[in-house]
């Protein structure tokens, strides 16, 4: 086997091989040359080669969302390794375990004016869970930062830096293996309870009124038999999000349908005595606002690592995996009678009428083109949403349950969306759609550059000239200052993007052009393909603000 000559390069290799960090993304350089020798040339790491830093992190970003496990993004020394920094905040607060792994120059060349150096070391300190600053000779305390960044990864579910000096020349090669680092192996646990549950099954059992609320959650993560006992409790409302991944009929998955609606005396009727929170980052902003206006009695979160005081009522954090924690609480609870979750179902039905009612009569428009495309998904395919307006049209919509869906909602930025989808649909390999709007989409166009993207993935992107989340928000008026500095408007189109990196391009511009596009799309699976469908910019955002005054 060849390996690098550098006896540094040659430690990290083995300590990842032997840890199972076995996805490599790297992005080309010079001064991890040792690093990309020693991955490229050993069999046990499948590696990927993308340019543009940026992307790359965020494909790697895909890959550990989907495997649950740590991936390693590789770059040369200089401004390369912040260009990580995007995905790497989004792994820190979506719980990813990412590894970012740079090359850098030695001590004694930085801050003297040497080319392509910066100071490296920490540069990710307030986002990392961990920082392995190597020293460039090969010791005892290099292996254990190496052992413990890759453990902590794992174990704290996040992202890490190690950062690795190699002094030149970097290409050398040599048939020897010239380590023998000592694995250290890492401990992951669900979490155990520290205090006792009798006191929290007390008040469970006088409340009336229940609000549990779902963030951003892992497919088959929560125990059928959890969310069956929690939904037929008449006291318990359960409220999810898209990107929850739970199913139920008896669950409400479109909150601001819900709520948008109410008045003063039914967010008063609706104030949970307890809220109950688990899973990552909530995308409604209206719940949020409900919660932090009409806030419980308690807020328990249920994590094993963190709990955020979202709505400024947090009065409990139980360091425990959801289903450990509900299977051990429910034989401390007792049923309660309440109309609680009854009234919530009939303003369910009300609201999925006038949903229906409203949708039969608009315009084509954005929200038309939602129902459309959620609505033919195919079964058992993967759900990419970009951030902005997709993430909350998604929303409005009920999704099959053999959808699984993700989004970026650690940072909620809209930035590496496409990306990410690339990359998640690589490990998963399942079909994969993503849907983006067109700011986003443009933003991360270099995504499209690689070898990676199977033949089974589809974008479909919305353009309506700009970004359209903003006509629906406060303050929004009509000038040039608007359409230049908030909405950014154009006049682009992806056809020349598709083109020149192999993608089936397609348009649609009215519901009838649509649905035989989406039929079309979804029966292709020979090259990946790129529906661009182009709605009116002026009349979306008055199409999406009458239809939360027709649900009342």
């Amino acid at each position: 086997m060849t390996y690098p000559k550098i006896p540094l390069a040659q430690s990290i290799i083995e300590i990842f091989c032997a840890k199972g960090i076995n996805h490599i993304v790297i992005s080309p350089g010079s001064r991890n040359a040792p690093l990309t020798i020693g991955f490229t040339t050993n069999q046990n790491f499948t590696c990927y080669s993308i340019a543009d830093e940026r992307c790359a992190a965020f494909f790697a970003l895909g890959i550990a969302q989907q495997l649950q496990k740590p991936v390693a993004v590789v770059c040369t020394s200089g401004s390369a390794v912040l260009n990580y920094y995007p995905a790497f905040a989004e792994a820190f607060y979506s719980e990813i375990p990412l590894i970012v792994l740079s090359a850098d120059r030695p001590k004694n060349k930085i801050d003297i004016g040497d080319g392509q150096t910066i100071r490296q070391a920490n540069v990710f300190e307030n986002h990392s869970v961990f920082n392995a600053n190597l020293d460039e000779n090969t010791s005892d305390e290099n292996d254990f930062l190496i052992n413990e960044a890759i453990n902590v990864a794992i174990s704290q579910k996040g992202p890490v830096h190690i950062n690795a000096p190699f002094e030149e020349p970097l290409y050398e090669t040599t048939e020897t293996l010239l380590v023998n680092p000592k694995i250290v192996s890492s401990k992951v646990h669900d979490g155990v309870f520290d205090e006792s549950l009798t006191t929290f099954a007390t008040d469970w059992n006088q409340a009336k009124k229940k609000l549990i609320l779902v963030g951003t959650n892992s497919p088959n993560a929560i125990d059928a038999t959890i969310m069956e006992r929690l939904a037929s409790d008449d006291s318990v409302v359960i409220m999810t999000e898209t990107t929850s991944n739970l199913h139920h009929e008896n669950v409400i998955s479109n909150i601001d349908t819900i709520i948008t609606p109410f008045s003063q005396e039914d967010f008063l009727d609706f104030q949970p005595d307890i809220l109950v929170t688990f899973g990552g980052m909530i995308v409604s902003k209206r719940i949020k606002s409900f919660l932090r206006n009409y806030q419980p009695k308690q807020h328990w979160h249920i994590d094993t690592l963190r709990a955020y005081d979202t709505f400024g009522c947090l009065t409990q954090h139980f360091k425990v995996a959801p289903n450990v924690f509900f299977l051990s609480f429910f034989g401390l609870t007792t049923r309660i009678e309440s109309n609680y979750n009854s009234t919530l179902h009939t303003i369910k039905l009300l609201r999925a009428q006038k949903h229906l009612h409203y949708l039969d009569r608009i315009a084509f428009s954005d929200l038309k083109v939602f129902e459309k495309v959620l609505d033919i998904l195919p079964e058992n395919c993967q759900l990419q949403v970009s951030n902005s307006s997709a993430i909350r049209y998604v929303q409005l919509f009920p999704i099959k349950s053999s959808v699984e869906v993700f989004c970026n909602r650690g940072t909620s930025g809209i930035d590496g969306s496409t990306s990410t989808a690339i990359g998640a649909a690589v490990a998963s390999k399942k079909p994969t759609v993503l849907i983006t709007g067109d700011i986003g989409f443009l933003y991360d166009s270099n995504a499209l550059w690689n070898n990676y993207i199977p033949k089974n993935f589809k974008i479909i992107l919305i353009n309506n000239g700009g970004g359209g989340i903003f006509r629906i928000l406060p303050g929004h008026t009509e000038s040039p200052v608007f359409t230049t500095f908030f909405e950014t408007s154009h006049c682009l189109t992806a056809e020349h993007l598709a083109n020149m990196y192999g993608l089936e391009y397609s348009i649609a511009s009215t519901e009838t052009t649509l649905e035989n596009a989406l039929t079309n799309l979804f029966n292709q699976n020979e090259t990946p393909c790129l529906l661009e469908i182009f709605t009116p910019t002026l009349v979306n955002d008055s199409i999406l603000l009458d239809y939360f005054k027709h649900l009342v």
